[in-house]
């Protein structure tokens, strides 16, 4: 990031920004500083997150057990002034346990609709992919559509919605892979490795300062839920050019078109992409897309969405390690 930030700052010196983006700049920053009193290192998986937020995209966040993915998806919630439910998704769990259910009214004489835990503004799936087909079914419409409906009648979710979703990459037992349905409906797939012993070291300092007092309550709300909505808007605001537009369009296609790559990305991927790297620019104070912002983003966007060759997955080889080659290999419009 500390690269991205100083290739920005040239980019800001040629072109002058019409858009204010202060008050969205100074926000992010005080969610920073805020994560970063219980949080030890992350950045990559926290800048995600906060693109994300903006974006009004869903996240799924994978890694071992014990790397803060829930606590990071949590705290974050809490530095902002909106619902927040956390799902646990379990072998048992049905689609009415997340979606709510029809329930008769005694006192009425009439069935209502109670509405279930999705309906908030931030929603943790914690464990994901421990829950069947039939219930990750459920959250197919809500995901892209933000509204449920049930019994014929559609219910719109509250603004803004997002669903961030966690899962073990190592425990399969008891687990069931998602649908290629579902997975691209997430803007980003975020990987969380082990902190270095530095990070280790930082973690036992702060929770031995904490003396027992919950990491949650050191947090405290900096953006309400009406703020992040006007931010959100904002973003779609930010110009990118159509030179950049076709070298997105390019990389989707190259995806499709690799011999190493068995499933390559949807439509919906390149719009994505588009909306991360316009976040991207806002974060930075800019107006406008630049290659830079797409590059950024374009691996996080893209590693969940492709399937590699039988040959490669063999091989060892990483969809984040192809996406890289991938993009190097296009050439990025002047």
């Amino acid at each position: 990031m500390e690269q991205q930030k100083g290739i920005d700052m040239d980019e800001n010196n040629l072109f002058e920004t019409r858009i204010d983006f202060t008050a969205l700049s100074e926000a992010v920053e005080k969610i920073r500083a805020e994560l970063a009193k219980v949080i030890v290192g992350q950045g990559q998986m926290i800048d995600l997150l906060l693109i994300a937020l903006l974006t009004g995209g869903h996240t799924l966040i994978e890694g071992v057990p014990g790397v803060a993915k829930t606590l990071v998806a949590k705290l974050l919630a809490k530095s902002i002034e909106a619902d927040f439910s956390r799902i646990q998704f379990t072998p048992d769990l049905m689609p009415s346990d997340v979606i709510g259910t029809t329930v008769y009214n005694m006192g009425k004489g009439e069935f209502q609709f109670k509405q279930g835990p999705v309906f908030s503004n931030l929603v943790l799936i914690d464990e994901i992919n421990r829950a069947p087909a039939k219930t990750q079914s459920a959250l197919f419409e809500v995901m892209e559509e933000r509204q449920i409906s049930v019994d014929g009648i559609t219910y719109q979710m509250p603004l803004p919605f997002l669903v961030f979703a966690t899962q073990n990459p190592i425990e399969h037992e008891g687990t069931y892979r998602l649908p290629e349905a579902q997975l691209d409906r997430f803007l980003f797939k975020v990987i969380v490795n082990y902190p270095s012993v530095g990070e280790d070291e930082q973690i036992l300092d702060i929770h031995d300062k904490a003396k027992g007092q919950l990491q949650t309550e050191a947090i405290s709300p900096v953006l309400s839920a009406g703020q992040l909505v006007e931010f959100q808007k904002q973003i779609f605001e930010v110009t990118i050019e159509d030179s950049l537009k076709n070298y997105i369009a390019r990389i989707v296609s190259a995806t499709r078109n690799h011999k190493d790559i068995y499933l390559g990305a949807s439509p919906r991927a390149g719009i994505h992409i588009m909306n991360a790297a316009k976040a991207v620019a806002a974060i930075s104070g800019r107006d406008f897309v630049t290659p830079s912002d797409i590059k950024e983003i374009t691996g996080a966007v893209l590693c969940h969405r492709i399937v590699l060759s039988p040959d490669k997955e063999m091989e060892g080889i990483r969809p984040e390690e192809m996406i890289k080659l991938l993009v190097q290999s296009i050439e990025v419009p002047r």
